[in-house]
């Protein structure tokens, strides 16, 4: 497997975006279809607590999609969410994607695992091929 290789989730992605997607356009119609009496009746604190709420989601959502295993020659950068984590390839020691697991874990040399939200278990063969190539990275 020649390197640099990413792995991302597609399951979690799509679903970020239709739902995202469909959840802006039902809004969006819900609004102008109200009588402009109705819309004026909501107060700048009903507005901003809608707005809030948009931005959480798309927070949350960008989050769970900018999810990624990237490995290189030095190593192993898993992204998950915000946070980013590197690692030597001394430093990894199994991953492992359990039957019926939300996803793969990463198992490390000082006895800890770290959770990798860019293999999906939901993401069903693709995540088993994920698992698999990064076996094999992790044999070497």
């Amino acid at each position: 497997m020649s390197l640099p290789r990413t792995w991302r989730p597609l399951g979690v992605r799509l679903a970020v975006l239709f739902f995202g997607g469909m959840l802006l356009v039902i809004c969006t119609f819900a609004w102008f279809g109200f009588d402009p009496s109705v819309r004026a009746r909501f107060t700048f604190f009903q507005r901003s607590t809608l707005l809030a709420l948009g931005l959480l989601y798309a927070a949350v959502g960008y989050a769970l999609a900018r999810s990624r295993v990237v490995a290189e020659e030095t190593g192993l950068t898993v992204v998950n969410g915000y946070k980013r984590h590197v690692y030597d390839w001394a430093q990894v020691v199994a991953v492992r994607l359990p039957q019926g697991a939300p996803w793969a874990t990463l198992d490390l040399a000082d006895g800890t695992t770290v959770s990798v939200l860019a293999i999906q278990g939901s993401d069903g063969d693709r995540a088993r091929a994920a698992v698999r190539g990064l076996r094999s990275l992790i044999d070497r």
